[in-house]
C-alpha cells in the first residue's frame, strides 16, 4: 500500500477553523486526522503542504519510521504550526492501519481497556455574564448528564489582577458551586495568564472550592515558574495543552511541574506520543488527561487513547457545539447520565467526514479572544448539543 495524496479541509466552526486532513492511499483505504490550530490554522495548512510532498509514496503502515523520518528531516524541530500538521498526519496513519485490518486503532494500542471515559465539559458558559447566569447555564449543562464543568471566570486579565477583580472571579465559582453542589466536579481555567505572584494568591482563594485543578496558572514558556506555583498551590495544577511532544512533557514530569499532564492529540505528535506521554506520566504517578476541545477528530482520536490506556483521567469536550458539527461527519458521542462518554464502536478511528457539508461551512477568520472583551463569545448563539443524536449509516 502507498500513499497517493492528502486532503485538507478547514470548517468555519465560530470559535476557530476546524483543520482536517484525509490521507488517501491506491487500495482505496483513507485516513483521517485533525490539525485544528486556533488562530493559525493557515500556518497549519502550508505545513501540510510540505509534509505531502514528503508523504506521497510512503507505505502508511510504517507508522514509526515514517514520523521519525518526517521529524528528522524537517530540520526545524518542535512548535505548535508544525507539531499540529505531524499530529493529524500520524493520526490519520493510524487510523488506515487499522482500517486495513478491520480493528479499532486502541487493538493496535494493547487493547481496551474500558468501554467509557469520564467527561467533563468545556464551553458550556457562552454569553454568561453575571454569577447567576454562570449559576442557570451550569444547572443546565448538568442536567444534560455532565458531572464536570471547565472555565476561566478571570476575564481577560493579564499577569495581574486586582482584588475587586478576584472578587468579582471568586463570586462565578461561588454561584457555581452554590447551584450544582458538591458532587460535581470543577476545573478552573487560567489560560497562562498569571505571574508568579498572582497565580499563588488565587490558588490560595480556589481551595474552598476544591477544585480538581487550577490548569495553566502561568504562561506555559518558563517551567520554574510553574514549579513555584505547584510547590506551593493547595489545590493541584494541571498544564501541557502549549507543551509538545515527549521533549516538551518529560521536564515537566521529571521537575515535579504539575499533578495533571494535558497533551493535545492534535499538537503534541499523535496518538503514539500521546500513549508515550501517557506511560512517561504514569511513572511519575501524575494523571494523565488530555486537552481536547476542538473538533470531531480530535475527539475520536483521544477516545481511541482513552479506551486503551489505563491511566486515562478526564476527556474534555464541549458541551455544545455550532449546530453544523453532527454533519461534516459520522461523530455519534453517547454521554451517559453519569457523566461518562462512550467509546464508540467501528474500525479505525471509527468517523469518516462528509466532504459536501463541510464545503458548506468555508474558512473564515477567527481572532483569538483570550485577551479580549469578547473573551467568553465562543458560542454562534444557537449552539446545540451533539451528544445521543441517532446514528448515522456508515460507521
Amino acid at each position: 500500500m502507498k500513499i497517493t495524496s492528502v486532503d485538507v479541509h478547514t470548517v468555519d466552526f465560530y470559535r476557530t477553523n476546524l483543520v482536517l486532513v484525509e490521507v488517501n492511499t491506491d487500495e482505496g483505504i483513507t485516513g483521517v486526522g485533525e490539525a485544528t490550530l486556533e488562530g493559525r490554522e493557515r500556518a497549519v495548512l502550508g505545513a501540510l503542504a510540505d509534509l505531502e510532498e514528503a508523504l506521497i509514496g510512503r507505505d502508511p503502515t510504517r507508522i514509526s519510521s515514517t514520523m521519525y523520518e518526517l521529524v528528522r528531516d524537517g530540520y526545524w524541530r518542535g512548535g505548535h504550526v508544525v507539531g499540529s500538521a505531524l499530529s493529524a498526519i500520524e493520526m490519520s496513519l493510524w487510523d488506515i492501519s487499522a482500517r486495513e485490518l478491520g480493528v479499532p486503532v486502541s487493538r493496535l494500542l494493547g487493547g481496551q481497556t474500558r468501554d467509557r471515559v469520564r467527561a467533563y465539559a468545556n464551553g458550556w458558559f457562552s454569553g454568561a455574564e453575571s454569577p447567576e447566569d454562570y449559576a442557570a447555564a451550569a444547572r443546565r449543562t448538568v442536567e444534560t448528564g455532565f458531572r464536570g464543568l471547565k472555565w476561566d471566570p478571570f476575564e481577560n486579565f493579564d499577569l495581574t489582577i486586582s482584588h475587586a477583580e478576584l472578587d468579582r472571579s471568586l463570586a462565578q465559582l461561588q454561584a457555581v458551586r452554590d447551584e450544582v453542589g458538591p458532587d460535581v466536579e470543577l476545573f478552573v481555567e487560567g489560560h497562562g495568564r498569571f505571574d508568579v505572584r498572582t497565580a499563588t494568591m488565587i490558588a490560595r482563594e480556589l481551595e474552598p472550592f476544591r477544585p480538581v485543578w487550577f490548569e495553566e496558572p502561568c504562561p506555559p514558556d518558563n517551567l520554574d515558574a510553574l514549579c513555584e506555583i505547584r510547590r506551593v498551590s493547595p489545590v493541584p495544577i494541571a498544564a501541557g495543552e502549549r507543551w509538545f511532544g515527549r521533549q516538551g512533557i518529560a521536564p515537566a514530569l521529571a521537575r515535579h511541574a504539575v499533578d495533571f499532564v494535558q497533551p493535545d492529540v492534535t499538537h503534541a505528535g499523535g496518538i503514539g506520543e500521546l500513549a508515550f506521554i501517557s506511560t512517561l506520566a504514569a511513572v511519575s504517578y501524575v494523571g494523565f488527561a488530555p486537552h481536547n476541545p476542538s473538533g470531531p477528530i480530535s475527539t475520536a482520536a483521544t477516545l481511541q487513547i482513552g479506551a486503551s490506556v489505563p491511566n486515562f483521567h478526564y476527556l474534555e469536550i464541549m458541551a455544545t457545539d455550532v449546530p453544523w458539527r453532527p454533519d461534516i461527519s459520522s461523530e455519534r458521542l453517547v454521554l451517559t447520565d453519569e457523566g461518562d462518554v462512550m467509546i464508540p464502536g467501528g474500525i479505525g478511528l471509527g468517523i469518516t467526514l462528509d466532504r459536501d457539508a463541510i464545503a458548506r461551512h468555508p474558512f473564515a477568520a477567527h481572532p483569538l479572544r483570550l485577551f479580549s472583551e469578547s473573551t467568553y463569545d465562543i458560542r454562534p448563539g444557537d449552539e446545540l448539543s451533539f451528544f445521543n443524536l441517532p446514528s448515522r449509516d456508515g460507521e
